[in-house]
């Protein structure tokens, strides 16, 4: 027996924003609970068994403090509030949606999109080290770099400090062209995308003059204290053991440290093993630091990435050991 259920949805703009573009978000409403939904105007139709039926509704009714105001809704929000269904965390999930992090200069709210990341996010707040490990597009970087900037601005630290190994592709500091800051540019694109959301495009070159921001490379580090400051060190996994040392081992009086990056994604020579790894397995269970750990299922770039890293780890799990960094 095919049960129906009709749900009014306030406006046309609510309606556009619960089917997503080109109805995307109903095909996976679909996928996720069985039932069939058709989008006629500002009523949406939910055909199916009772459970069908009753798992669609209540599923779209966590949406709704989304989709009522017409806010775009992703596939992770879908897949976060099935998550929050299926676990009876229903009350966690508006407590994620309300803890906005910041807002951009254009006012976008920023918050964590999933219960592994509210989790890293709370773990940076209060912890003065906190490791971030997990695939690319889940937001370890842009959500690290975002609590920085907002710390700069509430001046809880007096300094932003971003720094990553340059040894992707193979390529050395010294093959690329210009000064220091044009060198070491490409590689710390995605923290500098973090700045450009928070802080006006002409005042970054002061506050990097200035030393307010300093983006460097990891071998500019040694030697120094880190006081007052809130330190950014992404793609970890690219690092040395005694590099990771070093770095770690510049954190001073009143300051934070962000450690990121993806043990499955090493672009050091075969027979070197990764600082992250190294430092995981040595600092795991020290008193004050936080290791948090994002999957798959926090990807919260493109549906086709959250497929594609799904598909490596399947397809790695199938290697020998030795060659799953290879």
């Amino acid at each position: 027996m095919t049960d129906r259920l009709t749900i009014e949805l306030p406006s046309l703009e609510s309606a556009l924003a619960l089917a997503g573009q080109q109805d995307a978000n109903l095909k996976t409403l679909s996928r996720k609970t069985g039932a069939t939904l058709v989008l006629r105007g500002q009523e949406l139709l939910v055909s199916g068994t009772a459970k069908q039926v009753d798992r669609c509704s209540r599923l779209v009714r966590l949406l709704e403090p989304l989709w009522k105001v017409g806010k775009p809704i992703a596939e992770v929000d879908i897949t976060t509030a099935t998550h929050a269904l299926d676990t009876g965390r229903q009350e966690e999930l508006q407590n994620l949606r309300d803890d906005v992090i910041t807002r951009t200069r254009r006012g976008d709210e920023i918050r964590a999109k999933t219960f592994r990341q509210r989790q890293y996010v709370k773990a940076v707040r209060t912890h003065d080290l906190t490791f971030c490990i997990g695939p690319a597009g889940t937001g370890k970087t842009y959500l690290a770099a975002m609590l920085a900037v907002q710390a700069l601005l509430d001046k809880q630290y007096e300094r932003l400090i971003l720094t990553r190994p340059a040894v992707e592709a193979g390529e050395r500091l010294g093959f690329l062209p210009g000064d220091l800051q044009q060198k070491v540019s490409p590689f710390l694109r995605p923290l500098y995308d973090a700045l450009y959301e928070l802080i006006d495009a002409e005042k970054i070159p002061d506050l990097m003059e200035r030393g307010i921001v300093e983006v460097a490379p990891i071998a500019y580090m040694r030697g120094r204290t880190l006081n007052n400051a809130f330190v950014i060190l992404d793609e970890a996994q690219n690092t040395s053991s005694a590099q990771m040392k070093m770095v770690l081992t510049r954190l001073g009086f009143n300051s934070r440290m962000v450690v990121t990056g993806d043990i499955t994604q090493t672009d050091l020579p075969t027979h070197q093993t990764s600082g992250l790894k190294v430092a995981e397995k040595i600092l795991r269970n020290v008193d004050g630091i936080a290791f948090c750990y994002l999957t798959a299922a926090d990807v919260v770039r493109h549906s086709l990435v959250q497929k594609i890293v799904t598909a490596y780890e399947k397809h790695e799990k199938t290697l020998p050991v030795e060659d799953r960094n290879a």
